[in-house]
């Protein structure tokens, strides 16, 4: 049954992605013929993030309470409608309906991770986490590269096909996808007060002595990703001159090069090495290349500084997302993947921004140099909060549940990764 469920999740998630591909490419292109300038385009990408920070936890606790599967059916819904909506925009309001509501409704990924711990055990957790980033890199690849081909009859056509795959997506999950979470799971659930998500919890999972390091982590990480992930389709239009299709192909290659880390590298390297080595080891990688990114001047040396940059983002996003379900329970799996994935969100909310603004104001290079300069200062940071601490915590499920421990320690950083929908 586990091979079915994951051979099912990883088709749902793949669908799930090439979906959002199709579009990822041309959103900045289509606000541009309703006049939008960098920094409006990046308060548009940021829309949805900033949505997706309310909705992603509250879907991770939904599916902890009710079932993964009917929480899947109702934000793959949503997206079929945000779809819809943005194919039939006229102005940038709907535009920015549209992504609002894609946004509130998008948080599904963090429940399909939900789903796969449910299914598997810590040693298999990370190759399963991998095997969804696997199919996350498959929707990069076909994704991008049929939205820019559709793009050449009109920046709606890609958003209705983009809602036709939406539709086989909720066909999917309706007709083959059981419910990973066991009946006296939810019942148990169900019989304690509702817990809807809040700044307090958020606050709270951040004071937790090994899930709130990997939540800052996580968020600096994060933001830098994020400000290459928004400001890459204008980036490359300013700087290299390439068309939609072209930057299509791009991410295409990007797509293959997750896949072929998450689905093939990702069970060597967590088999080798540590989380936390892992973790560390991503963040030093990921700021080199965002440095190298910045000064990139042909689309050679381009697809050259990518693969460095997909390796250590690939390990990234899978190795901790399975360190943090090893530090909670297991009823707390979809909450806490929730408020990571919001943590994630609240990066997309600054970085379109900050990444649009300082495009438009400071040239191509600066927001590469700003992701390299954030990853260059949490480098020492991740490191003595991961390894500089004797008494930090094993990677145990007796952690305290979320909302229940009180705050220790003052936040280090305030709170905003797919690639941003």
């Amino acid at each position: 049954m586990q091979k079915r469920q994951l051979t099912t999740i990883f088709v749902v998630v793949f669908i799930d992605l090439l979906g959002f591909g199709v579009i990822l490419p041309l959103l900045p292109y289509y606000a541009e013929t309703f006049g939008a300038d960098p920094t409006q385009i990046g308060f548009l990408v940021a829309s949805y993030a900033a949505a997706q920070l309310i909705g992603a936890p509250m879907l991770g606790r939904l599916s902890d309470k009710h079932g993964r599967r009917p929480v899947l059916l109702l934000s793959i819904f949503g997206q079929m409608a945000g779809f819809l909506i943005l194919g039939f925009a006229q102005s940038m309001a709907v535009l920015f309906a549209s992504r609002i509501l894609a946004g509130l409704t998008g948080g599904n990924i963090s429940v399909a991770q939900a789903y796969i711990t449910d299914v598997t055990d810590e040693r298999s957790r990370a190759k399963g986490l991998g095997l969804m980033g696997a199919a996350f890199g498959l929707g990069f690849i076909f994704g991008p590269a049929l939205g820019g081909s559709l793009s050449g009859g009109g920046f709606a056509l890609p958003s209705f096909v983009a809602a036709g795959f939406s539709l086989l997506n909720l066909m999917m999950v309706a007709l083959w996808l059981p419910e990973s979470l066991a009946a006296d799971q939810r019942a148990e659930l169900a019989s304690r007060p509702a817990a809807p998500f809040t700044v307090g919890a958020m606050v709270r999972a951040l004071g937790r002595h090994r899930v709130g390091p990997l939540l800052q982590i996580r968020f600096f990480f994060g933001l830098a990703f994020a400000t290459f992930q928004s400001v890459f389709a204008l980036y490359a239009l300013y700087r290299l001159g390439m068309s939609p299709q072209e930057t299509g192909f791009v991410l295409a290659y990007v797509g293959l090069l997750s896949v072929l880390i998450q689905g093939v590298a990702i069970g060597r390297l967590t088999a080798w090495f540590s989380d936390d080595g892992l973790i560390m080891a991503s963040t030093v990688l990921m700021a080199g290349s965002m440095l190298a990114w910045a000064f990139v001047a042909s689309l050679p040396w381009l697809l050259v500084v990518l693969a460095p940059l997909s390796l250590a983002g690939g390990v990234m996003n899978t190795v901790i997302n399975s360190a943090l379900t090893k530090a909670v329970r297991r009823a707390e799996y979809g909450g806490t993947l929730g408020i990571a994935a919001s943590v994630e969100s609240s990066t997309r909310v600054i970085a379109p921004t900050m990444g649009g603004w300082l495009l438009q104001v400071a040239g191509t290079s600066a927001p590469g140099i700003f992701a390299a300069a954030v990853l260059f200062a949490m480098a020492p940071y991740a490191w003595l909060r991961l390894f500089g601490r004797p008494d930090r915590l094993p990677e145990i499920h007796a952690a305290p549940e979320l909302g229940t421990v009180p705050v220790p320690v003052a936040l280090d950083a305030a709170l905003p990764r797919p690639a941003s929908r």
